[in-house]
């Protein structure tokens, strides 16, 4: 699962004696050995989840299609005690997997997720995004699928505008949060571990 770093402070302990699954989705271009999702799959493993880091099909050319029906086949059937944490453009997948389910999960920690981008910087990203941003969701139906949700933003990350927040709170109640200076939350922003990621899905696993 690649290196893995100790978070600074502790994270909250599960509650009961139910196995929790969590699945962690990474972003465009991501993989399961970034240190951040190590980091947080290994510090959820310690408190007694179930963690599964998936490795999304063409990470580079991400399609709606492709990984939405990857994380169908990975999931199976959702129940109150599946969590999801995604990054990025895994919010996306999440929320659009969801879109289809029949049964509610326990809850999502979505990092950096987004409904709307700036800083593209080539045309081919322009295109790949294009059909992630243009493609609707049914809010009432994801929604009645996720009971509750926390969504974390950076103040300067350099691809999902801040005003993104106001989505994720009025479309699906999510609770928010917005960090310090985390740019997208890849390591090259210097983000190699996240207590509130850890801490936020916990307390969903508790509720």
């Amino acid at each position: 699962m690649g290196e893995k770093r100790v978070c600074e402070g502790a994270c909250l302990l599960p509650q009961g004696d139910v196995m929790k699954r969590v699945f962690i989705i990474h972003g465009w271009g991501g993989s399961p050995q970034e240190r951040m999702i190590a980091s947080i799959a290994h510090h959820l493993e310690l408190r007694g989840l179930e963690v599964h880091v998936l490795t999304m099909p063409h990470t580079n050319e991400p399609t709606i299609s492709e990984w939405v029906a990857h994380l169908v086949a990975e999931v199976g059937t959702i129940d109150k005690d599946t969590f999801f944490v995604g990054h990025s453009i895994g919010c996306q997948t999440i929320l659009r997997f969801l879109e289809k389910q029949k049964r509610a999960c326990g809850g999502a920690v979505f990092v950096a997720g987004w409904f709307t981008l700036q800083g593209l910087e080539t045309p081919e990203e322009e295109a790949i995004a294009a059909p992630w941003l243009e493609t609707s969701f049914d809010y009432e139906k994801i929604k009645k699928n996720l009971p509750r949700s926390v969504a974390i933003f950076s103040d300067n990350d350099p691809f999902v505008p801040l005003d993104n927040k106001d989505i994720f709170r009025a479309k699906l109640g999510s609770e928010i949060i917005v960090e310090d200076n985390k740019g997208h939350f890849t390591e090259g922003d210097g983000a190699v571990e996240s207590i509130t990621v850890c801490n936020a899905l916990l307390r969903l696993a508790n509720a």
